[in-house]
């Protein structure tokens, strides 16, 4: 039977990153899959399903929390700093490359939302990875922004990352907001619907709902995107919501054009998280094909 323990690891010293592996059954060495989860998400939010899929079908799994979330380390909390976590995750394929049930010349790499933007720029950089699949990835943080903050609103938006700065100049500790809120007089990242629930449905009891203010100015400038037609030659594949608001079908779509081969594109029903939730199988069986292809 497949087996799941705690580990941890050194991303820096005084800084440890921890999550699950997760150990298929038979003997090994294993091929293997490293995970991690997007904007301000924690393990335990909806990724286990998939490490069960894969685990499934052989691989030994690494899921881990970025720092500041969840159980890794990191101050401040509830920061994200996209290239520290893309940094941090090489570290975690060196761990995987350490470990003795796993293949180290077979290691792919899974990332959503955000860390499927993640998953373009690690797989364009990172010769180690054999496969990469990024799910309703992040592909422009200045397009999305067009897309999802009314245009009246972005002098507003400007001035709270400016003062923010300016705080931080001072000395003070970086500002925080909530990730999500349905309440328009509570500043979030998020307020469509679909996003409050799968948040606030899936968090754990540790979980809290807050981010610094300084994580969406630096998602405003992350381009992963324009990465993507370096990947090749390691094979890629895409899943995309073919209604999504969020990461934007559109920009997901265009930016499968400009990638080279080997590369795949999976098209799922519904918005940015339908491949959790209603579209799970669909998603998982995918990136389980994918894998199984190019590292089994």
């Amino acid at each position: 039977m497949a087996t799941r323990e705690d580990v941890e690891f050194e991303a820096e010293p005084g800084v440890n990153l921890r999550g699950w592996l997760y150990l298929p059954d038979g003997e090994g060495p294993h091929p293997a899959i490293t995970m991690a989860h997007g904007f301000a998400g924690v393990k335990e939010q909806r990724l286990a399903q998939f490490a069960d899929v894969f685990v499934e079908a052989g691989f030994v799994v690494l899921l881990h929390d970025h720092r500041t979330f969840g159980g890794s380390d990191g101050t401040p909390r509830h920061d994200i700093d996209p290239w520290q976590q893309i940094k941090d995750w090489r570290h975690a394929i060196s761990f995987l490359e350490t470990c003795p049930e796993v293949d180290a010349t077979r290691i792919g790499l899974w990332g959503t939302s955000y860390s499927g933007g993640h998953a373009i720029v690690l797989g364009a950089t990172d010769r180690r990875l054999r496969c990469v699949v990024a799910q309703v990835p992040t592909i422009s943080g200045y397009e999305q922004g067009l897309r999802r903050v009314a245009p009246d609103a972005v002098a507003g938006l400007n001035e709270i990352f400016a003062e923010d700065e300016r705080a931080q100049f001072r000395g003070e500790a970086p500002r925080t907001q909530a990730i999500v809120s349905s309440d328009p007089s509570v500043a979030a990242s998020y307020r469509a619907p679909d996003a409050v629930d799968f948040y606030l449905s899936t968090a754990p009891e540790s979980w809290e709902n807050k981010i610094t203010i300084r994580s969406n100015f630096a998602a405003r400038m992350y381009e992963p995107g324009t990465w993507i037609s370096r990947v090749s030659p390691t094979p890629l594949l895409l899943v995309v919501a073919k209604q999504d608001p969020i990461t934007v079908t559109d920009l997901m779509l265009s930016a499968y054009e400009r990638a080279l081969e080997p590369k795949r594109l999976h098209l799922v029903e519904g918005g940015h998280f339908a491949p959790y939730l209603s579209e799970f199988p669909s998603a998982s069986n995918a990136a389980r094909d994918w894998f199984t292809l190019h590292l089994g």
